[in-house]
């Protein structure tokens, strides 16, 4: 029996990738993504199925997901708004970043959990971030939202465990996609170079790989977090900075 997938943010990066491999597998694929040219192009060329709406819209992605059961559901959406410390961020960036990064995914989730109960069967996949495990300087609410999503994963891995429904976070490191040159502003090329030919980055392919070992799984087994990061990139550490602070 063909199997029927959900993958959010799919037009670009790493969502489009999930697309073209899960589809040939010989999934069908539903590619949720604000509607686009770079959407349609994507569909046109792998057979998957365009669902353009804004996740943003809940009462729009209620509409159109309705009637579907999916066997696995990918939330791979997400966006950093802008890189800075917390003081210089506009409500509007906090408001978006939270909104699409967390609430749209528990809508999300709240919408297509019960066909899974309802078939005993599935696997919720959420694309979270090193961030929201280590401290990455200007990444405040980016980190907050992602952090979140570990939460989500452990507490709805309680709920689901007797349920049939798997459920694991993937948390990439860097990866080369254009969400980074979109944080950050000046000259594209430049930051290009530098954060993607300076220093090594993992490819979309190599989060595919890690979706897919996760799916691939015996039923009885559930891998329930997986980090991936570039072989040259490591986390964590101290900083220290010079001077004394008076009383």
């Amino acid at each position: 029996m063909t199997q029927t997938a959900l993958v959010t943010g799919a037009s670009r990066g790493i969502g489009a990738a999930l697309v073209e491999a899960l589809a040939a597998r010989g999934m069908t694929v539903h590619a949720l993504a604000r509607p686009s040219d770079t959407l349609d192009a994507l569909c046109a060329r792998t057979g998957a199925v365009p669902v353009g709406v804004d996740l943003m819209d809940t009462a729009a992605v209620e509409a159109a997901l309705d009637g579907h059961v999916y066997d696995t559901v990918i939330n791979n959406a997400g966006i950093v708004t802008g890189v800075g410390p917390l003081h210089e961020r506009s409500a509007e960036e906090i408001d978006r970043t939270i909104g699409l990064n967390l609430t749209s995914v528990l809508q999300t989730l709240r919408i297509v959990v019960p066909g899974m109960i309802a078939r005993g069967r599935g696997d919720v996949i959420l694309l979270g971030s090193i961030a929201g495990q280590y401290a990455f300087p200007g990444t405040v609410t980016y980190a907050a939202s992602k952090a979140a999503i570990s939460g989500m994963v452990n507490t709805l891995r309680l709920e689901l465990h007797d349920k049939g429904v798997r459920v694991t976070e993937v948390a990439p490191g860097r990866v080369a996609t254009d969400i980074y040159l979109e944080a950050m502003k000046g000259d594209r090329d430049a930051m290009r170079s530098k954060l993607f030919e300076t220093y090594q980055a993992s490819l979309p392919g190599d989060i595919v790989q890690a979706v897919l070992a996760a799916l691939d799984m015996p039923r009885r087994s559930n891998i329930a977090y997986i980090e991936v990061v570039p072989s040259r990139q490591a986390v964590g550490g101290f900083q220290f900075a010079e001077g004394f602070d008076e009383d």
